[in-house]
């Protein structure tokens, strides 16, 4: 098994390093062709609107879709949950549309209010998860075939859909590897 992190903006490195600490291969991925060699895909954060630009640049779009739509698991964080989102409350930027969610872009507030959280999420046993939130945007909407995983004050920050799995948080900055191996287990 070979997982591809998109390499195209954002904490990739970070990601490949939480993946090896599970004992999982991985691939930075920039082509298409790329794709034929992984799993599963991780969209790591960064900032959506660029990550949309260059999906579109490096001619990523189509192919990601194709691929999720033969059943290729990913886990999006921060923008990858918005990249992953079917609506961006007040934008049309691109995005992959491949969750029935809705989210709003940087909704806990700018960079200087990017804050920590310790999270019960039942999913990953009883011990707190430590969450790392920067410009971080949250879900407004989900439908029924979505699973709420956790909310933070409320709000909506850790969804499932079958084999697609979104965070409004970054897991790759905490050294927890507790959530890639959730992905790794119940999504693949």
């Amino acid at each position: 098994m070979q997982v591809g992190v998109l390499a195209l903006q954002g904490a990739f490195q970070e990601h490949q390093k939480m993946l090896a600490d599970c004992g999982v291969k991985s691939l930075q991925v920039r082509k298409d062709l790329q794709l034929e060699d992984i799993s599963a895909l991780i969209i790591p954060g960064g900032e959506s609107t660029t990550i949309g630009k260059l999906l579109q640049e490096y001619n990523l779009f189509k192919p990601i879709i194709r691929m999720a739509g033969k059943g290729l698991p990913i886990f999006g964080t921060c923008a990858g949950m918005i990249m992953l989102a079917q609506v961006i409350n007040g934008s049309q930027q691109p995005r992959l549309g491949l969750m029935e969610i809705c989210v709003d872009r940087n909704a806990f507030g700018r960079q200087v209010n990017s804050f920590e959280e310790d999270l019960n999420i039942p999913a990953l046993g009883v011990e707190p998860f430590r969450a790392v939130f920067i410009r971080a945007p949250y879900v407004t909407d989900v439908s029924v075939n979505v699973e709420v995983l956790v909310r933070c004050d409320g709000k909506i920050v850790l969804v499932r859909q079958g084999k697609f799995l979104a965070a409004a948080f970054h897991p790759e900055l905490t050294g927890d590897i507790r959530l890639h191996r959730y992905f790794i287990e119940n999504c693949l």
